[in-house]
């Protein structure tokens, strides 16, 4: 079947390698538009985003981040309003939580890798250092970076290669059974 979406979702990946090249505007607005439009438990809206695009700002992220290998021109930090999920009575390890932000940064590679940008997630880092770093408010917090820039050009060799799965592979129909 060939349809856009199954194909960008194939052929989206994780890149660590991206090019100092900035970032147009229109285009991070794109893709925090595309977040909006994520996927939300209730339809609670439990997402904050900050954009760090200043230098400084983002080798401070990078010094309180050791999962962020991406050298990258913008990061979009994902956060929870624990205003918002204490005003709506959830509890604290609520599962729409954890789907929000998985949805809004998967919604949000995926936008960027249509408008031919890269993207890699980050989720090693000091949430209280990156709350500082950022002044983010006592109510927000730091979940998930999604990375973004332009994919540097591929090096010669030296990836490593890995075995392909289908989704056969990972499926069962009906109930669990041993393969």
């Amino acid at each position: 079947m060939n349809n856009p979406v199954l194909d960008a979702i194939k052929t989206r990946r994780v890149i660590r390698d991206m090019t100092d090249q900035p970032i147009e505007t229109e285009k991070v607005e794109a893709i925090l538009e595309a977040a909006r439009w994520s996927p939300t438990g209730g339809n609670l809206k439990l997402n904050r985003f900050v954009v760090v695009n200043k230098p400084h700002t983002l080798r401070l992220l990078q010094m309180v981040s050791p999962g962020m290998f991406q050298r990258c021109p913008v990061v979009i930090v994902i956060c929870v309003d624990w205003e918002v999920v204490r005003l709506r009575e959830l509890p604290t390890h609520s599962r729409p939580i954890a789907m929000d932000v998985g949805g809004a940064a998967q919604t949000m590679m995926l936008a960027a890798h249509s408008i031919g940008l890269a993207t890699g997630p980050v989720t090693s880092f000091s949430r209280s250092a990156v709350s500082v770093v950022l002044n983010l408010p006592d109510h927000l917090s730091p979940e998930m970076f999604v990375c973004v820039g332009y994919a540097a050009p591929k090096p010669q060799g030296g990836m490593r290669a890995y075995e392909k799965v289908t989704w056969r592979d990972l499926t069962y129909w009906d109930r669990f059974e041993k393969k």
